[in-house]
């Protein structure tokens, strides 16, 4: 996918290809016992599923961020899915497959980037006509430097919406260029 904002840029091109188990001592080098698994797009990498499985194995809590472009179907239950939906602004909502909802479950999250008040709206009529509420918990985050933060947050609130306002910290902690945080 080629989000019109994309952050992860980078992540298109080069890279390492590294067999599972030296990422499995990579990651428990970190000492770190919550493993996100995000992108461009995890599930488009050949081992992805294995990936996953076997880092839920090795007794790390594991969360996988995807576009909802590809079957989530086969992602081991004990992975908890954030579902990034494409909004309009993304350019990339033609690409989204709406039968991945029916995988999702409490333990699950999905969030919208939103890019202005158009996608404020189609996300906001896509949470009620699916119930997402009623379903796990929802996030929506303005694009970086593009929608004004207070202007999301009040149509958040004049809507009585029950999602969660999210912030791209990393952004707001290290400056938005840096890669890897």
């Amino acid at each position: 996918l080629r989000c019109t904002w994309c952050d992860t840029e980078y992540a298109f091109y080069g890279g390492n290809t590294m067999p599972i188990e030296k990422i499995l001592a990579q990651v428990q080098s970190y000492g770190c016992p919550l493993v996100e698994v995000t992108g461009g797009e995890p599930l488009h990498q050949p081992g992805s599923l294995v990936l996953l499985t076997q880092l839920c194995e090795a007794g790390f809590q594991v969360m996988l961020e995807t576009s909802g472009a590809f079957d989530i179907a086969n992602v081991d239950e004990r992975v908890s899915i954030i579902l990034d939906v494409k909004c309009p602004g993304s350019g990339m909502t033609d690409r989204m497959r709406w039968d991945t909802l029916k995988h999702l479950s409490g333990k699950d999250e999905v969030k919208f980037v939103l890019k202005d008040r158009a996608d404020y709206e189609w996300a906001r009529d896509i949470v009620k006509r699916y119930s997402l509420v009623d379903l796990c918990p929802v996030h929506m985050s303005p694009v970086f430097g593009v929608l004004h933060l207070q202007s999301l947050a009040e149509w958040i609130l004049e809507d009585r919406l029950p999602v969660r306002f999210q912030l791209q910290l990393h952004k707001v902690i290290w400056d938005p260029q840096t890669r890897g945080v």
